[in-house]
């Protein structure tokens, strides 16, 4: 899971660019940008639930967000989300770089899977990074697009299970500890989606990336799942 923020960070700037140019429809029309564009950043296929927009408050809450698992994995999906809420700073979204004030994260579920020398979450990464250097450029330099600003995010009541093929299908569990991130792109004067996704994730990398150790659960599994669950424990100190 330690690049989950990535997908979270890229499809929530999705939303509230959005608000730029939509006048009609709102939900509807934000909740088919955020499965398609987002579906199409990171390769895989991308659902939300539904989506309530409130323009002249400048606040959004998506709910059911799903991003499904790159080929080749086995696990139903990558990321399911019961609620994100945001807010946005209404003056700046006409401006060149837009500024959220905050987004909340409720209640993540992630499956960390590794197959094929890889895990899920770093394939969808460097999908997201590929199609930001499509064009032959690095994420981030591309000219003449908003960037964005994030003030805080919070992301809580957090869950991770982890996966792998020497596990048979079978899956090891474990509550996180709340997660809050300020000032997201402010020293560099906005950042735009794609490097802001990119940005959240490597900020929560150090601690997420701990979370599940693959070497520790390939040798609990010889014994039992439960001792494995207590291996993803003890590396968060639980």
């Amino acid at each position: 899971m330690k690049k989950a923020a990535i997908v979270l960070g890229l499809l929530l700037a999705v939303l509230g660019i959005a608000f730029l140019w939509l006048h009609n429809n709102l939900d509807t029309l934000v909740k088919n940008a955020i499965e398609k564009y987002g579906s199409q950043m990171t390769g895989t296929k991308v659902h939300v639930a539904s989506v309530e927009i409130r323009a002249a408050e400048g606040t959004g809450i998506v709910r059911g967000f799903v991003v499904g698992n790159p080929a080749g994995f086995r696990t139903p999906y990558a990321l399911k989300v019961g609620e994100i809420e945001i807010v946005l700073d209404i003056a700046s979204i006409a401006k060149p770089v837009v500024i959220v004030k905050k987004i909340v994260v409720s209640a993540p579920d992630v499956i960390y899977e590794q197959a094929n020398g890889t895990t899920n979450f770093d394939a969808i990464r460097k999908h997201i990074a590929e199609q930001g250097g499509s064009s032959g450029e690095k994420v981030g330099e591309k000219k003449g697009g908003k960037k964005l600003i994030i003030g805080r995010l919070v992301i809580r009541n957090a869950k991770a299970q982890a996966s792998a093929a020497f596990m048979k299908g079978r899956m090891v569990s474990v509550d996180l500890p709340n997660i809050a991130l300020n000032n997201i792109g402010r020293s560099e004067g906005g950042v735009p989606p794609e490097e802001l996704g990119l940005k959240i994730g490597d900020s929560l990398k150090e601690k997420l990336e701990g979370a599940v150790n693959f070497g520790a659960l390939a040798k609990s599994v010889g014994n039992s799942l439960e001792k494995a669950g207590s291996a993803i424990k003890g590396l968060f100190g639980q």
